[in-house]
């Protein structure tokens, strides 16, 4: 009899619950509100190529370019991350020269003034920098980091050519291609955009071990399978350089970044690049690489 007592009540107790249902949606309904969530805007043309299409236009370009001149203007930072400071230098204008295989000469020159504030000479293996400013000079190799205090000192012509043009895939490398899609928010118009993207990953052997190290990681934009990034890692695989290239843009035919923005995260300083002239494959002879020390100055080797 209680058995069946408890049971009635669990019933009535059910029943009730029920009843009470569409009064309670009822009130959470009231408190709800519904909202449209944002969608990416995409790309009016997305490409898509294989990888072996993708590596195939990557190395005609490279095969293509043979010599570049071009005037910048560059501000340089340097970082102190850990602080959470950083000290800007004023912006300076520089003449820029390129030929293969790793030939650079940049001519900085003083904010203002416009004297030559430092010239930077490579024939893509022994540099030479020029300071006359201080009435400095010194040589070293293209390809080694710099450890000294003056960021200017730590300008290396190895890593700024490998910056300025993204080179192709050798026939000793291996490579994988994958497609993602980044999502961005565009400050001036307040909505978002889908970027479609295809990431280059090339890599090779270490000498005398087994396994594959990072050589470069390229991203591409798919509107234009255009290089918009580039990071780049030394011999031992760590991250040595990072670059964002800005909007292309047309220099009397030569199709080149506006912008370019490279960080050294192991030399704590990074160098914003605006483009103002490019001449794409001109003559340049070895002469026009060769940095003259003024007399009586002393070459100091830098390591």
């Amino acid at each position: 009899m209680n058995e069946r007592k408890r049971m009635r009540a669990s019933g009535w107790t059910s029943l009730a619950a029920l009843a009470l249902l569409p009064s309670l949606t009822g009130c959470v309904s009231m408190l709800t509100s519904k909202r449209k969530l944002p969608v990416p805007v995409a790309p009016a043309v997305v490409q898509t190529v294989t990888e072996d299409q993708l590596v195939e236009k990557l190395n005609e370009q490279w095969a293509s370019f043979q010599s570049m001149t071009a005037s910048v203007d560059i501000v340089a930072s340097h970082l102190k991350e850990k602080q959470g400071e950083a000290t800007d230098y004023p912006s300076f204008r520089a003449n820029l020269l390129m030929r293969k295989p790793e030939m650079l000469r940049i001519l900085g020159k003083a904010p203002l003034v416009q004297t030559l504030m430092f010239d930077l000479g490579s024939d893509g293996q022994e540099f030479r920098l020029s300071v006359p400013p201080k009435n400095k000079a010194f040589v070293g190799k293209s390809r080694e980091k710099g450890t000294s205090p003056n960021w200017y000192e730590n300008l290396r012509p190895g890593f700024l050519f490998r910056a300025f043009v993204v080179r192709g895939v050798s026939a000793d490398e291996y490579y994988t291609v994958i497609a993602e899609t980044l999502t961005e928010e565009d400050a001036t118009k307040r909505h978002l955009l889908a970027k479609p993207e295809y990431v280059l990953s090339i890599m090779r052997h270490r000498a005398g071990q087994h396994g594959l190290i990072p050589v470069r990681v390229v991203r591409f934009d798919r509107a234009t399978l255009q290089a918009t990034e580039q990071d780049l890692y030394d011999d031992q695989g760590n991250l040595e350089t990072q670059v964002v290239y800005g909007q292309y843009q047309n220099f009397d035919g030569a199709i080149y970044p506006g912008t370019l923005f490279l960080k050294r995260p192991e030399e704590d300083y990074q160098l914003s690049v605006t483009v103002e002239r490019v001449t794409m494959n001109p003559p340049l002879s070895d002469e026009q690489f060769h940095v003259k020390f003024p007399e009586g100055v002393t070459a100091r080797q830098l390591k």
